[in-house]
């Protein structure tokens, strides 16, 4: 056992001295259990993560292309997100996440009805405009830009 953390170890700093940096795999924070309380049994379909992109359903494929580049832009959270698309107002998977990027107000409503309150209340929720909008106009990418920064920052404040 102390020869492969031995070997891990100087596999890391070989890495490093290459320049390159090694990726570790994170679990998911558990929350702190308070004592005397009952623990809520978390929803089967949810799963904590960094960010969830959610979109109106039929988006055009010039749109998505543009928000996949500004994704990927943005750094491997922002890449990695999990894109859910929104039908008839409702998601189809309630997702937990630190952030949220919402495309439109009808995805914005979808995710307040989903959700509960507490974890909208310790999420980071960034409103853009809908993707048909951001790809037709300069004024929709300043403000996909301005939200994309403002995304990044507060990963970056909940991460470290």
């Amino acid at each position: 056992m102390a020869q492969a953390a031995a070997s891990s170890a100087h596999r890391t700093r070989v890495l490093r001295a290459l320049g390159v940096t090694p990726w570790v795999r994170r679990a998911a924070p558990m929350p702190a259990e308070v004592p005397g309380s009952v623990s809520a049994a978390p929803m089967p379909d949810a799963q904590v993560g960094d960010c969830v992109v959610l979109l109106p359903a039929g988006c055009d494929t010039k749109a998505l292309d543009l928000l996949g580049r500004a994704l990927h832009s943005f750094g491997p959270a922002l890449a990695r997100a999990a894109r859910i698309e929104v039908r008839d107002g409702h998601l189809a998977s309630a997702p937990v996440a630190r952030a949220y990027l919402v495309f439109g107000d009808a995805q914005a409503h979808a995710l307040g009805r989903e959700l509960p309150a507490a974890t909208l209340n310790q999420a980071h929720i960034v409103l853009a405009d809908e993707p048909a909008s951001v790809y037709a106009s300069a004024a929709g990418k300043r403000r996909l830009w301005n939200a994309l920064r403002s995304l990044r920052r507060a990963l970056a404040q909940a991460g470290g």
